[in-house]
């Protein structure tokens, strides 16, 4: 199952109480104040983990609590840190808090980690608390409650090219020609369900990535039918590829209503360089191609080498 959104609550780890103890040896029967500090409470840690692509695993355990921190002891020795708790993500996870409204977190890179709630600190021992009119301490602090907060938590998956078009425009069958992946392909609107990834290879060892997400239909970026949920999982693409099988009457109309919704999601869209595609052409080879547009078939295989060619440019690292 594909989910890209989800909310939990987090509590990190109490800080470990220090100690109130004192030293007591052979032929020393009256030592000093040896109570060592406490230990710090656990961490609440997201960790990106590359081989992650949903946030299926989170959505099923709402909160999560670290553990606390452990006691001081005596001679001076400090209680064992609390145990972190360790929450992976998938790479392109925004952290977003509930309590402040902001965002916190944009975690991409494997490996990359974000404390969203730190441990609270141990407390001192009473070994702190001797002075020149108080010889034998008999106290020590407690330790620190831990943070806690709400987050919000959004996938946004890391391609370099979003494919967009209206349900049946022949998206996944391009994703499935281009790369590896693998979409359900029908002769019917919304076969696409969720977003699919393929990594396209080119050269003798570039690549780059494309995404096909479910199809827009007008309202789109107001809730209607499915591809709404899934535009924010173009956010962060170089390039966009608008497909318009060679079939539809008023092409120009299509990509008017294509941009109009990127637009109402999120202005930001239509900053990004977009790329107009004529598909199917194998269903009428003779047709006219409008200018601007580049005309491919994926069953046929036509077209593909000049639809990267054009993409390139606009990829990180290309010339």
């Amino acid at each position: 199952m594909f989910i890209d959104v989800t909310e939990i609550e987090a509590l990190a780890g109490k800080g470990g109480p220090g100690a109130v103890s004192f030293r007591r040896e052979k032929f020393i029967p009256k030592g000093g104040p040896d109570g060592g500090d406490g230990g710090r409470g656990g961490h609440v840690i997201f960790e990106v983990d590359p081989h992650l692509r949903t946030l299926q695993d989170i959505t099923y355990r709402k909160k999560y609590r670290a553990k606390n921190g452990q006691p001081g002891g005596s001679s001076r020795k400090t209680g064992a840190d609390g145990e972190d708790i360790i929450i992976r993500v998938p790479p392109g996870t925004q952290i977003h808090s509930l309590d402040s409204g902001r965002m916190v977190a944009d975690l991409v890179h494997s490996g990359q980690r974000f404390i969203a709630c730190r441990g609270g600190k141990g407390g001192r021992g009473n070994v702190h608390f001797k002075s020149a009119t108080r010889q034998t301490p008999r106290y020590a602090q407690p330790g620190l409650p831990g943070e806690s907060g709400r987050f919000r938590l959004e996938l946004k998956l890391l391609a370099d090219v979003g494919l967009v078009g209206l349900p049946n425009s022949g998206k996944s069958t391009l994703l499935s020609v281009l790369s590896n992946a693998r979409p359900k392909i029908a002769n019917y609107p919304f076969t696409t369900l969720t977003p699919n990834l393929g990594i396209v290879k080119y050269g003798e060892f570039a690549s780059f990535v494309c995404a096909d997400i479910p199809g827009l239909i007008e309202g789109a970026a107001k809730g209607k039918g499915l591809g709404h949920q899934f535009l924010r999982h173009i956010e962060r693409t170089s390039v966009l590829v608008c497909l318009v099988e060679c079939m539809d009457p008023d092409p120009e109309t299509t990509i008017s209503l294509l941009t109009e919704e990127l637009k109402q999601f999120n202005p930001y869209l239509l900053q990004k360089p977009r790329l107009k595609v004529m598909s199917k052409m194998d269903l009428d080879p003779d047709k006219t191609v409008p200018e601007g547009y580049i005309p491919i078939s994926s069953q046929a295989r036509r077209g593909l080498d000049q639809l990267i060619s054009a993409i390139l440019p606009y990829l990180d690292g290309q010339d």
